[in-house]
């Protein structure tokens, strides 16, 4: 039996829907491979795990592709992609536009994803007229559970590193108002997407393997427009309770799948760029076209 491991960026999720249907229906087994899907600790441990050869897949943002570069990654493709940046409160927006004191809790307070968040509100800033000093924003470092943070703790005026298809949708549905700071209101390249990673190494040894698997998930991205069928494989996989609030994720997360993804060497070319100016990433062009993989 061929097998492939993949280590998830997070706790399984809606997100992961395509891998988790091809499990489910035993459609990756039919085809004569397994597929074990894990759960990290930490969200950067795929990478670590990739360089010494103990998993075959990492699922990750796009971002991570150039901030985690090693020689020999590889890119396999985008395979969802969603709107993402900072949730604000609706009564913050005038503390922000005023320029005071502003409190941001994030899951990864540390200096690569604060410069980036701030850049996302300093480009929202410039482009409404307005300035922000890089002093009055301050990051808090807590949990993923973006709206319940804001929900408990009213000094906290915002959430950074948020997914729409998640933080936006629990926001709406529990009446909670805020403005959306993502690319379409702030002049940034959006990253808030998922990239299948794996190595030259992997590919090597398991390219029928990478093939069926890449095959496979493309078939379940197609049955996962069926939205009773995403729902009754997500809920019976996961055994989570049913809820009227995941049900809203599951709808809009089927609608982010591409079952079209392959690795593009332009699709990231203005992310890689957007790092670059902010003295985050800087690969030699070799590098950066070595990232793609191409038959």
């Amino acid at each position: 039996m061929m097998n492939l491991k993949i280590a998830l960026e997070w706790f399984m999720n809606p997100d992961h829907l395509p891998f988790i249907a091809g499990v489910y229906t035993n459609a990756y087994l039919k085809e004569g491979l397994e597929v074990e899907l894990i759960e990290p600790k930490e969200h950067y441990d795929g990478f670590k795990e990739l360089t010494e050869n103990k998993i075959d897949i990492h699922i990750n943002e796009p971002i991570h592709l150039f901030e985690h570069y090693f020689e020999g990654i590889k890119s396999l493709g985008t395979f969802f992609e969603t709107d993402g940046g900072v949730l604000v409160r609706k009564e913050s927006v005038n503390k922000l536009k005023e320029n005071k004191k502003f409190k941001i809790t994030t899951p990864e307070a540390n200096e690569i994803t604060n410069r980036i968040g701030f850049e996302i509100l300093n480009r929202y800033a410039k482009k409404e007229g307005f300035e922000l000093d890089r002093k009055n924003i301050e990051f808090v470092q807590k949990d993923f559970w973006h709206i319940n943070n804001l929900k408990e703790d009213e000094t906290l005026d915002a959430a950074w590193l948020c997914f729409y298809n998640f933080e936006a949708i629990e926001a709406s549905y529990e009446g909670f108002e805020f403005l959306f700071i993502d690319q379409k209101l702030s002049p940034y390249p959006n990253f808030s997407a998922l990239e299948l990673i794996s190595t030259n190494e992997t590919f090597e040894k398991k390219f029928r393997e990478l093939n069926i698997f890449m095959k496979v998930t493309k078939d379940m991205m197609q049955r996962l427009q069926d939205v009773d069928f995403a729902k009754d494989v997500y809920y019976k996989f996961t055994e989570e309770n049913k809820s009227e609030l995941m049900d809203k994720i599951i709808e809009d997360t089927i609608t982010r799948f591409n079952e079209n993804f392959a690795p593009s060497d332009y699709q990231w070319k203005n992310l890689y760029s957007f790092l670059e100016e902010l003295n985050i990433i800087k690969l030699t062009k070799k590098k950066y076209e070595s990232i793609w993989y191409h038959n």
